[in-house]
């Protein structure tokens, strides 16, 4: 039963609140997304390591899952987010000092326990508080949210990198924690609803998740090495099999800003699409479409010599004739991406809150997805250093052909030829 001491905030509020949370997390990953080649290439990192700067951050995720969605269906939903936030605060503190390969490794495992928390606990709370025949567009708002806030912090950390270092860059962040840590603690009531037990053991004997889960597992390879790799493909010098634009910072940032801009832009409508006509459609459309142009992402020096496409730009400089097949790509996998995002967090906030383990389902959720993007960097540095880096995205492309074949097997065995449409 609900223990509040107070009148209840305002929806509008608290949904605000939860927004500028989801905006915070997406600024500092979209930073770290941009500067990681830097990194790269200012340390000398092998490929094996580079592996293990988004490996360290996956594994870090991964052990934090469990007992964060249990304690947000145990305890005070509200409470474990502000915790999150504040570990935030001190990950992007401690990447401002940052010195070798092994302090990235280790900031990065900070950076991700506060992402799982924030994640976890802020969809949460928004699949909660949203009526159910609005739960897509709800959770569409807080992820463009999220998105906007990738489109700031890649171009910014660009920018901020090139003019004052990475000081500059993690003042901005840390101070966005701060505030959205605040308007939590301001604005979100607390959350009364308890779980006694383990509220996994009722989910593990959910079919309709174990349905969700066969598309996840094997998707979260795709999208681990697509969304990583993009930005290392155009960071990478040409000896390495990238696109060179090593000390072009604000290119990747381009880059990384297409894929942001044109999901941003898409989810809040895809979501009440699927709202409106079934969750499960958008899942495979979404899923297809993202491995079909990750496939394409090798072939972008060839558009570009095909289309005979510039290969100098206003303010960004000599880059190549792949920049602009690169940026339509990326901004494609956005578009890809907007149709299974809000769809798929729907049908696991459906579940979740039908008995109050709404934290829970969406433990489920970043615990299926884990095991891949744990392996995957590792996989794709090992193929970097021996058979180029294009194979990184045909793994990728294949995974998430492989994903909704899976899917669609497994919906209409077990919930009819008609469940696509119907969920």
């Amino acid at each position: 039963m609900p223990l509040r001491s107070r009148v209840a905030t305002p929806a509008a509020r608290q949904f605000g609140a939860l927004y500028l949370t989801r905006f915070a997390a997406g600024f500092g990953l979209a930073t770290l997304a941009a500067l990681l080649p830097t990194y790269i290439n200012v340390l000398g990192a092998s490929g094996v390591v580079l592996g293990l700067f988004y490996t360290g951050f996956t594994v870090a995720q991964t052990a934090a899952v469990v007992p964060v969605a249990w304690a947000g269906d145990r305890y005070d939903k509200r409470t474990v987010l502000l915790v999150g936030l504040g570990l935030g605060v001190v990950a992007y503190g401690a990447f401002a000092f940052v010195e070798t390969s092994g302090h990235v490794v280790l900031a990065r495992a900070l950076q991700g326990l506060s992402a799982t928390a924030t994640g976890i606990l802020s969809l949460a709370l928004v699949g909660e508080l949203a009526a159910r025949d609005g739960r897509a567009n709800r959770i569409g708002r807080a992820n463009a949210a999220r998105l906007a806030a990738g489109v700031g912090g890649a171009l910014s950390a660009g920018y901020l990198y090139q003019r004052f270092g990475f000081g500059a860059v993690y003042s901005v962040q840390v101070a966005l924690m701060v505030g959205a840590l605040l308007a939590v603690l301001a604005f979100v009531d607390p959350d009364g609803s308890r779980i006694r037990g383990n509220p996994f053991r009722g989910l593990a004997l959910n079919r309709r998740l174990w349905t969700l889960t066969s598309f996840r597992a094997q998707y979260a390879v795709s999208v681990t090495l697509v969304r990583n790799f993009v930005p290392v493909y155009a960071g990478l010098s040409a000896a390495r099999g990238g696109l060179g634009y090593v000390e072009a910072t604000l290119a990747v940032s381009v880059v990384i800003v297409a894929e942001k801009v044109a999901n941003m832009c898409c989810q809040p409508y895809s979501g009440t699409l699927s709202d409106r006509h079934g969750r499960a459609l958008f899942v495979f459309v979404g899923g297809a479409a993202y491995g079909v142009v990750a496939l394409l992402v090798p072939f972008t020096p060839l558009l570009g010599e095909a289309l005979s496409l510039p290969a100098t730009f206003p303010s960004l400089g000599e880059l190549s004739v792949a920049f602009l097949p690169l940026v339509a790509l990326n901004a494609l996998l956005g578009v890809a991406d907007s149709l299974r995002e809000p769809a798929s967090m729907a049908l696991f906030a459906d579940e979740g809150t039908a008995d109050g383990s709404v934290a829970s389902s969406f433990g489920v959720r970043e615990l299926v997805w884990r095991p891949g993007s744990v392996v995957a960097p590792v996989v794709a540095g090992v193929l970097v250093d021996s058979v180029g880096i294009a194979w990184v995205f045909y793994l990728g492309g294949a995974s998430a052909l492989c994903a909704v074949a899976t899917f669609l097997g497994v919906l209409s065995r077990y919930h009819g030829t008609r469940a696509l449409t119907e969920w």
